[in-house]
């Protein structure tokens, strides 16, 4: 209460300046006494503070709660059939995800699986080259001078009666150089000289036909001329 001690102690200073002013001024002017009116002094009791309300509780804090051991928690992952890729893929699995607990973060998400990448198909094959061409057939020759092939003799009746022409035969030369067939090809017109004429090349000898290297069987005109000249 030490502010309302010093506010008496004021009011007394107060009040004893004025007695003493008055005092005073009495012993000047005796008059004055009986004309001054006696001035009653009455203490005031100063105002007592009202009582401030006391601050609001701030609540009890919250009692620490035991901590509770973290449960694992097993997170079952459905069972999906493996896809059976095609003959011709590769497949390319993604990694299985671990387990996690119910206190752990989520992990995060697995990148997605490649999507299976069918395997080029192989080149086509290029096609067979083609067969080589046989090469060419040589023709029989019967003209050959080591052949000592003799001529038709020219028939005397044919002679006499003034029969003469141009007979060409057609023979097949085996592949040993020897007249197997001889077929009338043209006519001389004369009889007797086509025999003659045939007669002579079925005992001749011929170099046989060639392809490449190796001697085959053909076919060849051999023509033979009838005249008199000579």
């Amino acid at each position: 209460m030490r502010p309302a001690q010093g506010v008496l102690a004021r009011i007394a200073v107060v009040i004893a300046l004025h007695a003493a002013l008055l005092y005073a001024l009495v012993q000047i002017n005796p008059d004055l006494k009986k004309q001054i009116a006696p001035i009653v002094v009455s203490l005031i009791t100063p105002p007592q503070p009202l009582p401030q309300a006391p601050p609001p509780s701030s609540p009890p804090p919250p009692k620490p709660q035991p901590r509770q051991p973290a449960q694992t928690v097993a997170v079952a992952k459905p069972a999906v059939p493996p896809a059976t890729p095609p003959a011709n893929a590769i497949s390319v699995e993604a990694p299985a995800a671990p387990a996690r607990t119910a206190a752990e973060p989520p992990a995060a998400e697995p990148p997605a699986a490649t999507a299976a990448v069918p395997a080029p198909a192989p080149p086509a094959a290029a096609p067979p080259p083609a067969p080589a061409e046989p090469p060419s057939v040589v023709a029989p020759r019967f003209d050959a001078a080591y052949l000592n092939n003799p001529a038709p003799v020219y028939p005397a009746a044919a002679r006499r009666r003034g029969e003469h022409g141009r007979v060409q035969l057609r023979v097949y030369v085996s592949a040993a150089g020897a007249a197997e067939k001889v077929e009338l090809f043209r006519t001389s017109g004369s009889g007797a000289l086509d025999a003659a004429a045939r007669e002579a090349v079925e005992r001749w000898r011929f170099v046989p036909a060639r392809q490449g290297e190796r001697p085959v069987g053909a076919w060849v005109i051999v023509p033979i001329v009838f005249t008199f000249e000579g």
